[in-house]
């Protein structure tokens, strides 16, 4: 697939900058997956005005792909089939996105995959390519956009990536079939790596940047970028995020963006730097930052517990759970903060979300 076979709407859309959130796996007690609980987080993402959900993403747990669980087919189909009914009911552009990982012929196989199922672009993970060069990690790239258009994926080494320098992003962003990048090094100085890459690729104007710093989302949003090019100043600006953040209290997060979108005009921004550092410190409970990020999956799914979109924190790998003290931070972050969460809007919809 090509980007000229999709719809330019969903181009415009991405290129505007919306709200992407990244699938978690809804397990029962038994670490089923719970179809029903499932569908009711697509709903949920949805009618919270989310423009878009990545599935099949490490919040999805890279697991679903081991034969013996077998889901990542499963769950990729259940949430187009949410995006289908949304997109009839709301004729609203939507950006279906499929995590894509592995050596070649695996990311191949999944992205031609993905197509068949309806999904517009792939998430490129690179972390299988730890001790590979740029050039054999650009070939990789190139022969997996010939089947799917690709959004780049910066992930951050705590949790299984690798550090890529800026001629890697100048090379990727030169491969046509690249409509965007999420950057998520959790790294001020590896972010500008990808915005200096992509600046002297020529194709700042084509492809998108989304923030995956789940640590810096919103100053991310409000940065301006200036990257000098031979003789030209080239401005960008991080459009949208692409966030396992935004998995939970994602009507926020739709709102902070509007906001950030129609009424930042360039002036004080002291007010939104002080939300800024309400959303990071959210986040540092959220992802188990104190732990080196190792609740960071079962935070998620304990926020979504408390608001009744899972049963339990349940995971595919039986030892992942809450950090010790975790919970306790959470607890604070939902005292601290009640302003950030969207728990009214859940309670409002859930039965409709659970039922329909």
């Amino acid at each position: 697939m090509k980007r000229s076979e999709i719809s330019r709407d969903v181009l415009d859309a991405l290129k505007r900058g919306v709200v992407i959130p990244a699938m978690p796996l809804s397990l029962d007690a038994n670490r089923k997956m719970d179809q029903r609980y499932q569908r009711a987080i697509a709903r949920y993402y949805l009618d919270a005005g989310a423009g878009g959900i990545a599935v099949g993403v490490h919040t999805t747990q890279f697991e679903i792909r081991d034969p013996k669980i077998n889901l990542y087919r499963k769950v990729l189909e259940i949430v187009r089939q949410e995006f289908d009914d949304f997109h009839n009911r709301a004729h609203k552009p939507l950006i279906r996105i499929s995590g894509i990982v592995g050596k070649t012929d695996q990311a191949v196989d999944e992205a031609v995959l993905s197509v068949e199922l309806g999904y517009q672009f792939g998430l490129l993970s690179l972390a299988a390519f730890k001790g590979a060069s740029n050039s054999e990690i650009i070939a990789h790239c190139k022969r997996v956009a010939e089947e799917i258009p690709l959004i780049g994926f910066y992930l951050q080494p705590a949790v299984g990536g690798r550090k890529l320098d800026k001629d890697f992003w100048r090379a990727f962003a030169e491969i046509d079939n690249v409509v965007a990048i999420k950057m998520a090094p959790f790294n001020r100085y590896q972010t500008m790596d990808v915005v200096r890459g992509v600046a002297e690729s020529g194709r700042s104007g084509e492809i998108a940047l989304y923030t995956g710093n789940d640590d810096n989302i919103l100053v991310d949003l409000l940065t301006k970028y200036s990257v000098k090019v031979g003789d030209k100043i080239i401005e960008m600006r991080i459009v949208g995020g692409l966030l396992g953040h935004w998995a939970v209290w994602t009507k926020r997060a739709v709102e902070l963006l509007e906001k950030v979108h129609h009424e930042y005009d360039g002036g004080d921004v002291s007010e939104l730097l002080t939300l800024a550092a309400k959303i990071t410190d959210s986040n540092a409970a959220f992802f188990d930052a104190a732990n080196d990020f190792k609740g960071c999956i079962t935070g998620l799914h304990e926020v979504l517990r408390r608001q009744g979109l899972m049963k339990g924190i349940w995971t595919l790998n039986q030892q992942e759970t809450l950090s010790p003290g975790q919970m306790a931070e959470i607890d604070r972050i939902y005292d601290a903060y009640p302003e950030l969460n969207d728990d009214s809007f859940i309670r409002e919809n859930l039965e409709r979300w659970l039922t329909r």
